[in-house]
């Protein structure tokens, strides 16, 4: 079939106000951007004239600032989910100016298929290769593409030059049945592929076709600090204890990590321990720090759902793709964050936390439990189902007027019962067995900057001691009040309290 190309804004033009767009991509790995930079001049234009325009959009993950930073300050988004990354995107959210549904990442393409959103008008793919049949080939990430080009009514492809045709093959591409037809999904170890590694659909709904070259607004990460590199080795000196008293095997187990500076260290120090053998990942996201790891002969493998790393980085990638080839695969989020696989693998994961209560509740989307941050991403598809479930920030922040472990966490994205283990630069807790107030005991001797300590032992003395959790509900929260009158946790006054 012959397509018909198209120029970006004559693209745009086919999506009208009230569609639902859906996007490939995963992170700013793989997703849109010419088309809805073009989207963006239609809305203004629309306002202007004053005229209703905005979009509902189904996205992997986060995007880049082409699409979810153009048409958040434009005002074109009515409804998005899940996960975000964009300071604009996140300021409307917080404005009230977006409806953001914040959902587990597994859970997106199944939702969308499952009818829970609406219909999808239009999808928008970025592929590095299309064939006259109908097979889209991916560039950097697997995200949600398989479910919404089967969803919708029309497709326009972005082929990107900046992605190399070497990509095709990246991917295995597999689309589970729904209930109450769905099967097990037959991965068995992290290097199992069990799909195709393109997307198939039929030719007659690919309305254009968008030639472009664009490199991926890949965001680059701070070099690792002695913070950063303390908690790193914090990890790794528990795991390689762990593995040393055969807790884990002594072959390891496969690895995920979150994305950021503190993922970078922690994958640093786990690759400098000779006694940790090398590894495999199953994770959502690969970092420039993987790939050294790949190189150097410390990671064997790693399957994700996108390749998150800098230009200069996945250039490299293709070019070198007959080492790669077999060292690394691409899926779609709803297979490479599956609960069910996570929990047969093995899988121990490594995500990051904003802040940490004394009974190990986590909190990592909200800044004071109302305002987002950027979202629970896929931490939640891992925690519940890991073999081991670790969570990492730093002690304090704003230099030491926030604690990053409080009474009570304001917001609950991951529960006591599915945290295992949390670590800051000031040590490590370990949770396992313990009972709620073995748990407080640990993280304050373990955890709590020397700062924070007396302050939060003060605060149980305030609690009924033989309670199961003990709290004082009327000064749980206090600290948190604190910070938001005088700016500073330490200023908290227990006394009032009594």
């Amino acid at each position: 079939m012959a397509f018909n190309y198209i120029s970006a804004a004559e693209a745009a033009s086919l999506i009208k106000h009230g569609y639902n767009i859906g996007l490939s991509g995963f992170t700013p790995a793989g997703t849109a951007k010419a088309v809805t930079a073009e989207l963006a001049k239609i809305a203004e234009a629309e306002h202007a004239k004053g005229n209703p325009f905005q979009v509902g959009i189904f996205t992997g993950a986060s995007t880049g600032d082409s699409c979810d930073g153009v048409l958040s300050r434009v005002k074109a988004i009515r409804y998005r989910a899940p996960y975000t990354t964009n300071p604009d995107f996140r300021k409307a959210v917080n404005n009230g100016e977006i409806a953001y549904n914040d959902i587990h990442l597994s859970q997106m393409a199944q939702e969308v298929r499952y009818g829970f959103m609406g219909k999808v008008n239009v999808a928008i793919i970025e592929a590095c290769e299309v064939t006259p049949d109908g097979k889209i080939y991916l560039t950097a990430a697997g995200g949600i593409a398989p479910t919404i080009c089967c969803l919708a009514d029309q497709i326009i492809i972005e082929l990107n030059a900046a992605h190399s045709k070497n990509a095709m093959g990246l991917h295995d591409v597999y689309e589970p049945l729904d209930p109450p037809y769905r099967r097990e999904i037959p991965i068995f170890k992290p290097s199992d592929r069990i799909g195709q590694p393109y997307i198939q659909v039929d030719p007659k709904k690919i309305v254009g076709i968008v030639e472009t070259n664009w490199p991926d607004e890949a965001r680059s990460f701070a070099a690792a600090d002695p913070l950063t590199d303390k908690i790193g080795q914090n990890v790794a000196d528990f795991l390689a204890a762990d593995m040393k008293r055969g807790i884990i095997p002594s072959t390891f187990l496969p690895l995920q990590s979150g994305v950021g500076n503190i993922a970078n260290a922690v994958l640093g120090a786990l690759g400098r321990d000779k006694t940790i053998p090398a590894f495999e990942m199953y994770t959502e996201v690969i970092q420039n720090s993987v790939i050294g790891l790949i190189r150097e002969g410390r990671v064997k493998f790693g399957s994700a759902c996108s390749l998150t790393v800098t230009n200069d980085c996945l250039n490299g990638i293709y070019e070198d793709m007959d080492f790669f080839r077999d060292k690394l695969v691409l899926r779609p989020s709803e297979i490479s964050n599956s609960p069910e696989v996570v929990r047969r693998l093995g899988i121990i994961s490594i995500n990051t936390a904003i802040e940490a209560d004394l009974y190990g509740n986590v909190n990592s989307t909200h800044i004071g439990g109302t305002k987002m941050m950027n979202g629970i991403g896929g931490s939640g598809d891992f925690t519940r189902n890991a073999y081991i479930s670790i969570f990492t920030c730093p002690s304090v922040a704003k230099e030491g007027k926030i604690s990053a472990i409080v009474p009570m966490v304001s917001h609950v994205d991951h529960s006591e019962h599915d945290v295992n283990i949390i670590v800051t630069e000031q040590g490590v807790a370990d949770l396992r067995g313990k009972s709620p107030k073995e748990r407080a005991q640990a993280i304050i001797e373990n955890c709590v900057h020397p700062d924070y300590k007396n302050i939060l032992w003060d605060y149980l003395k305030l609690t009924d001691g033989k309670a199961q959790t003990p709290h004082s509900m009327r000064a749980a929260l206090a600290m948190h009040a604190e910070l938001a009158k005088s700016g500073d946790m330490k200023n908290v006054d227990w006394a009032q309290y009594k």
